[in-house]
């Protein structure tokens, strides 16, 4: 037994000693008194790992601006990134598409017009705006919007149409608005919406749901905006007991105009507004321009259609011989670059990862915008065959990065001719959006020089990004990522936070 206590105690320190060297260790390009300057960060991952963080999978790597190590712990495990993958959706957008790239929605019609009347139908073609009516700050509004459009009909001198308002989103040619690794339970929340040629309100549905006075008791549920009575709604919901929060979903597809709430919403809950997934934006934005030009006196015989579900009886123009009369423009993509890494917005993402693939390989399919993100990281000098890219957003658990494919990504991009743009599309701790309630209590000194991208969901919370230095110079790149925790949100984030200034300390302190 002696002998036996013995070898684990010897076998204790040999793991410690390993432990410690893979998570402080400098390179073999670093001084050597460089694992006594970073120890902190090794003495906080080691306790973590120790204790909270002793059943998740977690992974770390932090690099000087000359590629020495700050700090590692598996920086070569896969794992799930969540949102982080939008820094790669938004930098390789900038460093392909350029940062003042628009997309352009398209005014145009069938038929001929004379004395007024449009005999034909009348297209909205969509060319891949994400903000297209919505109501986010850099978006132009709605009434502004179809405004502008009707401008466009009285001077093309359409004051009637004999036809159709259709709603044409072929220019991206994808089936499915989602990917089909999205879990179920996501595809009817705002931010599992998916994309579209032709978005409207980012692709959301309002319920305002409340409920009922006691355990078992109906919610109330009713539709808002955008109002769509061609959809069927059913609400499978009840009232649950007092504590246990909102715990509805929405389930809905493209396969059919329905969907259905599901679920229980505590008694205790005050009433409130559930934003969830519209699939037929398409239609929904030819439905609101028909009423609008009605109400301005220009009346449409057929009504609202689109090119994929509600087809009107004689069939659709090749977009080829549709006649363009005008159209609009969305902001520059560095403004909705910056709205996708402050906000984390889905279908901003989702948008731009078709974009990459509908500009460098001519299709907004899934597999081509996979390909094209790929060709677009080889040309960085990237070999995205070690890595698994599913979306552009990160929604999908099928997306595998690990912290050092994510840090030479953000090395790479300090070489791209957008680097300050990408740069700037990154908020701080702390300065609004995800990044709201990060580092709240740390040196606002230390933090000001920090731009990174968060990504969370059950399970799993990942930072990534840039430290700079305060004299200005080349940046450290740092990623951590941590996978199947059972801790909460709220204690993943304390953890984290203390992480990343451990981390930026330890760069400040190195120079």
């Amino acid at each position: 037994m002696a002998m036996f206590s013995l070898f684990r105690y010897f076998f204790s320190v040999s793991c410690l000693f390993f432990l410690f060297s893979n998570i402080a260790g400098a390179s073999p390009a670093g001084p050597a008194d460089s694992v006594c300057q970073r120890n902190p960060v090794g003495d906080y991952v080691a306790r973590m790992l120790r204790t909270e963080l002793k059943e998740a999978s977690v992974g770390l790597l932090a690099l000087s601006p000359e590629g020495d190590t700050i700090a590692a712990l598996n920086p070569d495990r896969l794992l799930v990134p969540a949102s982080n993958m939008k820094l790669l959706t938004t930098g390789l957008a900038l460093h392909c598409l350029g940062h003042d790239r628009v997309f352009r929605t398209g005014l145009g019609y069938s038929g001929h017009i004379s004395e007024g009347v449009l005999h034909g139908d009348l297209y909205i073609t969509g060319g891949g705006d994400p903000t297209l009516a919505s109501d986010d700050s850099i978006a132009v509004a709605a009434p502004v919007l179809f405004g502008q459009w009707e401008e466009i009909l009285r001077e093309a001198g359409i004051e009637r149409i004999e036809g159709y308002i259709i709603g044409d989103d072929r220019y991206f040619d994808c089936l499915m608005p989602e990917d089909r690794t999205w879990q179920w339970d996501d595809c009817g929340t705002y931010y599992g919406a998916g994309t579209s040629a032709l978005t409207f309100f980012e692709n959301i549905q309002s319920f305002s749901v409340s409920p009922g006075a006691n355990a078992g008791d109906p919610v109330t549920v009713t539709a808002k905006y955008p109002v769509c009575p061609w959809m069927t709604y059913t609400y499978d919901c009840t009232t649950g007991e007092p504590g246990t929060g909102d715990r509805l979903y929405y389930y809905t597809s493209d396969l059919a105009p329905a969907g259905a709430m599901r679920g229980t919403f505590a008694a205790d809950r005050a009433p409130k507004t559930l934003e969830c997934s519209n699939k037929f934006p398409a239609y929904t934005c030819a439905a609101y321009f028909a009423d609008w030009i009605e109400s301005g006196g220009i009346s449409c015989s057929g009504g609202p259609a689109d090119t994929r579900h509600f087809l009107p009886e004689h069939g659709t123009e090749n977009p080829g011989d549709i006649i363009p009369i005008g159209g609009t423009v969305s902001p520059e993509l560095l403004r909705i670059a910056f709205e996708t890494n402050h906000e984390s917005n889905n279908v901003y993402a989702e948008t731009l990862f078709r974009h990459l693939g509908k500009t460098l390989c001519g299709s907004a399919s899934h597999e081509a915008s996979v390909r094209a993100v790929k060709n677009a990281l080889a040309g960085l000098g990237l070999d995205a065959r070690t890595v698994n890219i599913r979306d552009g957003s990160g929604l999908s658990r099928h997306n595998l990065l690990s912290p050092s494919f994510i840090c030479s990504f953000l090395q790479a991009m300090t070489s791209s001719p957008e680097f300050s743009r990408f740069v700037s599309s990154l908020p701080a701790p702390g300065s609004g959006g995800t990044l709201h309630g990060v580092m709240p209590e740390y040196d606002k000194g230390i933090t000001s020089k920090i731009r990174l991208k968060s990504g969370s969901m059950s399970g799993v919370k990942c930072f990534s990004g840039y430290i700079f230095p305060e004299n200005g110079g080349e940046p450290a790149v740092f990623s951590i990522m941590i996978n199947n925790s059972l801790l909460s949100q709220y204690r993943l984030q304390k953890i984290t936070d203390r992480l990343i200034m451990l981390v930026a300390a330890s760069f400040f302190e190195s120079f």
